[in-house]
């Protein structure tokens, strides 16, 4: 026997690369190009320093009432946590403890294989159709549990609401978990759903339209039965999982509606300009409803121009993986990053 054969060696979630140089266009993690709101930086001028000996509120209360001030929704159905992924790492350990397979598209968010490894829990990944896009039926059958990303990544691809329905409809019985990281670029939120179907859980994220990645806030909506679980299982785990400035400056992101609608307008508008210059430089790719375009070139390699990119400081996401290993990923930047990847790839494909 050794200390090590006890021990978890499953392989680990690979972020996005994060550059430790300057001067480079990031358009590989999908972050916002835009700061946060402007009452976000007046609040953390304000911070009072002394306060951070003290633990940060163990409820997440201000934040959690907040967003239940915007959202329409009573502060007992919204869970936070240390950005989505705490969240819905979270809810894997909560809900899908039965033994069974837990179900989730085989191109989807490559953390969801990793937690249920992590956690023992058996999985099926489901195919996706030809064009990228989620049968609702091939759902319908036994189960520990559901996950969609709805818009899925990196597909880009949002399912229309009536999918989702179906798919609860037949899964009464497991926890569904629709994972809503892009819905604010596009379709239309579950977030209705709650109030009808005990099982489903919301999950959104601060990392995406409110620019605030670095801050690690992400939050679910649910019924009251199904948060007051995950709550139990968070204070089971660690009871301060926010700490005091993501707490304060969450509430100043949620304040600014205006400011919020205006960065997503500009994504969305950037987004929907870049895809038709792609598609003139020879691209395909499935209509976007994220902050990032899925495109594929139709004589050019994607690993190649991924690596063309890099060299020229400009990073997008390449997936070496089979299907995905077609396509590159572009995070939606300022206009001005966008214009210079156009510029360069126009000179690169050209010389081709």
């Amino acid at each position: 026997m050794s200390w090590e054969d006890g021990i978890w060696k499953g392989v680990p979630y690979t972020p996005g690369e994060q550059p430790k140089r300057d001067n480079l266009i990031k358009l590989n993690t999908n972050e916002c190009p835009y700061p946060p709101a402007p009452g976000v930086e007046k609040k953390l001028k304000e911070m009072e320093f002394g306060r951070f000996r003290l633990y940060p509120d163990p409820e997440a209360s201000s934040l959690v009432d907040a967003l239940s001030g915007y959202y329409h929704v009573p502060s007992d159905q919204i869970f936070v946590g240390i950005g989505s992924d705490d969240v819905l790492a979270m809810a894997f350990l909560t809900f899908f403890r039965n033994g069974r397979e837990i179900l989730f598209p085989n191109i989807t968010y490559s953390f969801y294989d990793v937690w249920a490894n992590l956690y023992n829990i058996p999985f099926r990944q489901i195919p996706l159709k030809e064009d990228f896009s989620i049968d609702p039926s091939d759902y319908k059958r036994e189960n520990g549990g559901v996950v969609i990303a709805n818009p899925n990544a990196p597909t880009s691809l949002f399912m229309p609401l009536s999918g989702i329905r179906e798919i609860l409809d037949a899964n009464r019985e497991s926890v569904v978990i629709v994972d809503e990281a892009y819905i604010d670029f596009g379709g239309e939120t579950a977030l209705p759903l709650i109030d009808e179907y005990e099982n489903l859980l919301v999950v959104r994220t601060f990392s995406k339209s409110r620019a605030m990645a670095g801050m690690r806030i992400g939050y679910a909506f649910g019924s009251k039965k199904l948060i007051g679980y995950l709550q139990d299982a968070k204070f089971s785990f660690n009871s301060y999982t926010m700490n005091m400035p993501s707490l304060e400056l969450g509430v100043e992101a949620v304040k600014d509606d205006a400011y919020f609608k205006e960065v997503c307008g500009k994504i969305v508008a950037t987004r929907d300009r870049v895809a038709e210059e792609l598609k003139a430089l020879g691209f395909t790719m499935p209509k976007s409803s994220t902050n990032f375009l899925f495109a594929s070139h139709e004589k050019v390699p994607a690993k190649e121009l991924f690596e063309a990119m890099k060299k020229e400081g400009i990073l997008v996401r390449f997936f070496d993986k089979p299907i995905l290993n077609r396509y590159l990923r572009i995070t939606i930047g300022t206009d001005e990053q966008m214009d210079t990847m156009i510029t360069f790839l126009k000179g690169y494909l050209a010389s081709k």
